[in-house]
């Protein structure tokens, strides 16, 4: 019972992350405009995602643009968008799989070994989605805030970590911790020791000495 709400938990831990995954790769808050410096600007919130540019006026309407060409954006943008959507498609297989190997479901009885090898399997992909999604949004910060304290850079361009990065690292973690745990929820295999050798009996003795 303990092993199975421990995958019971995990599951859902890794589902939540899916969808935070989702959440994030959807949401067009990947950066935002910085006002730090002389840069005051209360007028507009910009903000960039992997689809959109979006600019939110003082009166709360936004404005988005989705990005033209997929050809002329960068290199390291298509690098991110390829990362979040193949941790989205590998956690939508990581469900149907890890589904499959839970205990509470009715799949699969009949072979307890495949139904916790699916378990196992499915807690894999998920911490595979989770690290995809987890490398694609370090690599997106890192290059926020290398620009963010480049000398070079404007200060009228600069950008900080927008929700949609917190989000994503928050998910991320969630498919990873969730996927562990699925990988654990099986109970260990009890170790069997081999039958002990009985003494051999001592014939009955039936009265008579032979000399």
């Amino acid at each position: 019972m303990a092993s199975g709400g421990l995958q019971l938990l995990g599951f859902v831990l890794a589902f939540l992350g899916w969808i935070g995954i989702i959440i994030s790769t959807a949401m067009p808050q990947w950066k935002m405009a910085s006002y730090a410096g002389d840069n005051i600007v209360t007028a507009q919130a910009l903000y960039e995602g992997l689809w959109m540019s979006c600019a939110m006026q003082s009166t709360g309407q936004i404005q988005c643009k989705v990005y033209d060409s997929l050809l002329k954006l960068e290199g390291n943008l298509q690098a991110t968008r390829a990362l979040m959507v193949a941790a989205i498609l590998l956690g939508l297989i990581a469900i149907f799989v890890a589904v499959t190997g839970m205990k509470c479901m009715k799949c699969m009885e009949d072979d307890q070994v495949k139904k916790m090898r699916m378990a196992i399997f499915g807690g894999v992909i998920f911490i595979t989605a989770g690290l995809a999604a987890l490398v694609a949004t370090s690599w997106y910060g890192n290059r926020v805030a290398r620009a963010f304290y480049d000398p070079f850079t404007p200060v009228n361009t600069r950008f900080e970590f927008g929700s949609a990065l917190f989000i994503g690292w928050a998910a991320a973690s969630l498919a990873i911790l969730g996927g562990a745990f699925l990988c654990c929820s099986c109970p260990r295999r009890e170790t069997s020791y081999p039958p002990t050798r009985g003494y051999p009996k001592n014939a009955p003795s039936t009265g008579k000495d032979y000399v």
